[in-house]
């Protein structure tokens, strides 16, 4: 062990070789035969419940998933009586409300003490009237609250033209994909009845004296423009003038049908597929239908089942919101190669050929408003066509770049032609957001359906320094630009604008001002900013000031709510290791801050070769939703005491 009160010693040379060599044995033992990493995204257990709820209204023959999942979720459940929106948070109200209902429906009794528990949780914290929309949204399809306490969505929305601030293509790829087939399942307002009301989670005693009225939530003259709106179409819903209705539901039908990837995944992600198959059911369509079997059978791929019962089944079953092998096996990569291991080694060659079989070359979304990139990015998933993603994408091309494939021609013309499309998707602010271009119109978010404030794909400093890091280091290695002058001086402009007062940056996919902050430097780094400039500095200087007694870094995922917290928390091993890179991208490899950070980490390794997190440090909406992607406690360390092992392995 290293003594942490010892922090102006130099770590020693033996200590930290070894615990590389540990940490790249155990991450090479962990990848797939077919030269891909992927492990578990972990989030709250929603999506669980909304599996339970789905296979109770396909009434499939899956008693034995739902019981697997409900004990699951039963695991789960917090001493307070609560479910958590992420790890150690109190409990969440909509996340509780769901469970309950979905542990209802599997069969349980509203008197069992664990349900007692939750539901004193419920109404102690305003009752399902307070929850979210989709939340509500659950519970109608039930009749366990009313389908007039739901945002209208028409279905000639399909109709509105691009031009138009609101039509499908102006809202981000997630909610576009989540939302389509939830316009034929509002408009068509089914209730499934299976004889759960939940009466007792109304503080009002009751739905029938519950408020379930839409609210004006943020007090401004839009919201209260929106909820006008949403009366008016109501009042129009109620006496039947609804024009193009029958030809929206048939545009959206059509349109959800031609997003099915071949085996059967819409948009990577289980809220779109679980909408997309309920859709189907609204409209009449079989379980045994090829759309829908083929979505059930994506469902369960994105399952995991642990543990083992008395009759031989397995325990508990829950639900990923998303697969991440190519994410996970581009930082795999890197890792590997950054702490030492040979370019051409075996394992990594195999990693690259797999990943260029990934390269999507065919159009999807993006291309609505991109009128002239061309296919060549990655998805996050093993399948998602219509929605590769431009984060991914950098992060593949700068583990392609330093490795040594058999075809290195192809590999080359591979990178080249991601990032031509790459630099078609830079915003006009300069930046760039994960999925469209310019997809910034906020008023999404101030309406009643967006209460979850993440309808948009705005460009963001975190997904934009990933995009700079990728541009230089491949003009260090080819000696050759993939970017004008104008796009490079826009996007850097683009990532100063974002910095805070105290030099932080916020951080939009992963915990928050450290991940932005860390991607900043780097990114900066990488295209040879001047690291002397004041805001590297301030930037560097944050990055110290938040640093823990323990010698790591944490943030609570809180910070988006409250960004008083920002770079505060319990240590973790990844955002440690980001607060590190972050330093040394700023070229800071020997301050106190470094050396006590590189011995958290090696105090921390345990003998498996990897590190404990149960916190979650990756975001999906902000405020709203969380992810402990179990990969990032293994590859960012390695790459961090990989970086840091380079620098003093030449200093020697």
């Amino acid at each position: 062990m290293i003594s942490l009160q010892k922090t102006t010693n130099q770590i020693s040379h033996t200590q930290l070789a070894d615990a590389i060599g540990r940490a790249q044995e155990y991450l090479l033992a962990q990848q797939e035969l077919d030269g891909y990493w992927w492990a578990e995204l972990e989030a709250n257990v929603t999506l669980t419940a909304e599996f339970i709820m789905l296979h109770r209204i396909l009434g499939t023959d899956r008693e034995a998933h739902i019981q697997q999942a409900a004990r699951y979720i039963l695991r789960e459940q917090r001493e307070h009586g609560g479910w958590e929106l992420y790890f150690g948070d109190g409990g969440e109200l909509s996340t509780t409300v769901e469970a309950y209902f979905a542990l209802r429906i599997a069969g349980y009794s509203a008197d069992d003490e664990r349900l007692v528990k939750a539901r004193e949780f419920i109404l102690a914290h305003g009752g399902v009237s307070k929850s979210r929309v989709f939340t509500k949204l659950h519970l109608a399809l039930f009749g366990a609250f009313p389908w007039d306490g739901i945002p209208t969505l028409p279905p000639w929305f399909m109709f509105l033209p691009k031009w138009f601030p609101f039509n499908v293509y102006s809202m981000a790829s997630w909610a576009r994909s989540s939302t389509v087939p939830l316009l034929v399942v509002i408009d068509k307002r089914p209730v499934y009845e299976r004889g759960v009301k939940c009466d007792e989670l109304f503080v009002e005693g009751s739905q029938a004296n519950a408020d379930y009225k839409l609210k004006n939530n943020d007090k401004t003259v839009v919201g209260a423009g929106f909820l006008l709106a949403d009366k008016v179409l109501k009042f129009a819903n109620k006496i039947g003038l609804v024009p193009f209705r029958q030809a929206g539901i048939a545009a959206a039908e059509r349109w959800v049908i031609e997003r099915q990837d071949h085996p059967g995944d819409w948009a990577g992600i289980i809220p779109a597929m679980l909408n997309s198959l309920l859709m189907f059911h609204v409209l009449g369509y079989s379980n045994d239908h090829p759309y829908v079997k083929r979505g059930l059978e994506a469902i369960d791929r994105f399952g995991i089942s642990e543990g083992a019962s008395s009759d031989g089944e397995a325990m508990y079953y829950r639900t990923q919101p998303c697969v991440s092998p190519t994410w996970d096996t581009a930082l795999a990569v890197t890792a590997l190669l950054d702490s030492g291991l040979s370019p051409s080694h075996p394992k990594l060659k195999a990693a690259g050929e797999w990943l260029l079989s990934k390269q999507i070359f065919k159009y999807g979304d993006w291309a609505v408003y991109n009128r002239t990139g061309k296919p060549a990015g990655w998805a996050f998933e093993f399948h998602n066509d219509y929605y590769p993603d431009v984060d991914d994408t950098a992060a593949v091309v700068l583990a392609l770049l330093p490795l040594k494939l058999d075809n290195e021609a192809y590999k080359r013309e591979a990178i080249r032609a991601a990032m031509q499309w790459v630099m078609t998707m830079q915003c006009k602010a300069g930046g760039w957001g994960a999925f469209d271009v310019d997809n910034t119109n906020d008023l999404w978010n101030q309406m009643p359906y967006g209460d979850l404030k993440a309808m948009i794909d705005p460009p963001t400093a975190d997904v934009s320094s990933r995009v700079l890091e990728a541009l230089g280091h491949i003009s260090n290695a080819w000696n050759e630009r993939q970017f004008t002058p104008n796009q490079l001086h826009r996007a850097l402009d683009f990532t100063l604008r974002l910095q805070e007062q105290d030099g932080a940056f916020w951080g939009r996919w992963g915990v928050n001002y450290i991940y932005g902050t860390y991607l900043v430097l780097v990114g900066w780094k990488a295209i040879g900013f001047d690291m002397t400039r004041p805001e590297a500095k301030r930037a560097a200087e944050w990055l110290r000031s938040v640093q823990n007694v323990d010698g790591g870094w944490g943030e609570t995922c809180e910070s988006y709510k409250k960004p008083e917290l920002r770079g505060q928390g319990p240590s973790t091993a990844s955002q440690t290791a980001w607060a590190l890179l972050g330093l040394m991208g700023a070229g800071d490899y020997e301050s106190d801050s470094v050396t006590r950070g590189i011995a958290y980490l090696l105090d921390n390794l345990n003998d498996e070769g990897c590190w404990p997190e149960a916190e979650f440090t990756g975001t999906g909406f902000p405020g709203h939703f969380y992810i402990n992607y179990h990969q990032y406690r293994n590859q960012f360390p390695l790459t961090a005491l990989g970086r840091y092992n380079q620098h003093v392995s030449q200093q020697r």
